[in-house]
């Protein structure tokens, strides 16, 4: 009987590496949404860096499910620092991440389809994680639902614009980290 050695990421499900790229990407993401959210603003919409790092996290590292949502719950838990309804980033990045956790494991037949897939589950993932937080938003403030749809050109442009980050960095972070596209 053989017997097999397991690596690092088997016997913890992720590795240092992992741990620590996912690390870096999140507090870049909190760094750029606090000296340059406010700088980069396109008619309301200005990119949600804490997300676009995240999904570039799961994109690069491509987790288990489950640490796909503990990637969107420390998310959560830096989103704290900034100004904005308390909590309430808790749950959307849980169900942002969730759901990038999910896509990242649709098959892919070419690496630009690889590519594509990634761009747009960071798209998808944005417009769930903004768009419950607008949710959860107007059923704790008790406000008006037809206020909501002035939300969803932001929700939709904030979308758009962490799926370019996520497009811009892919490449060149696949490449230097040696991951397979």
């Amino acid at each position: 009987m053989e017997k097999r050695v397991l690596n690092e990421k088997e016997k913890s499900g992720i590795s240092l590496q992992d741990l620590l790229l996912t690390a870096v990407l999140l507090a870049a993401g909190a760094v750029l949404k606090f000296f340059a959210g406010t700088f980069i603003n396109f008619f309301g919409m200005k990119p949600n860096f804490i997300i676009a790092m995240y999904c570039m996290a799961i994109v690069l590292i491509r987790p288990k499910v489950y640490y796909s949502i503990i990637i969107g719950l420390l998310a959560g838990a830096i989103c704290q620092f900034f100004p904005g309804t308390p909590y309430l980033n808790f749950a959307s990045e849980f169900a942002g991440a969730l759901a990038m956790g999910l896509f990242i494991f649709i098959p892919a037949a070419t690496k630009g389809a690889k590519i594509v897939r990634d761009v747009i589950s960071t798209f998808v993932s944005t417009v769930i994680s903004g768009g419950l937080y607008v949710v959860l938003l107007f059923v704790f403030i008790k406000s008006d639902p037809s206020a909501m749809a002035a939300y969803v050109p932001i929700v939709l442009g904030t979308a758009t614009l962490n799926a370019i980050i996520v497009g811009a960095l892919y490449v060149p972070l696949m490449k230097v980290l040696k991951k397979e596209i």
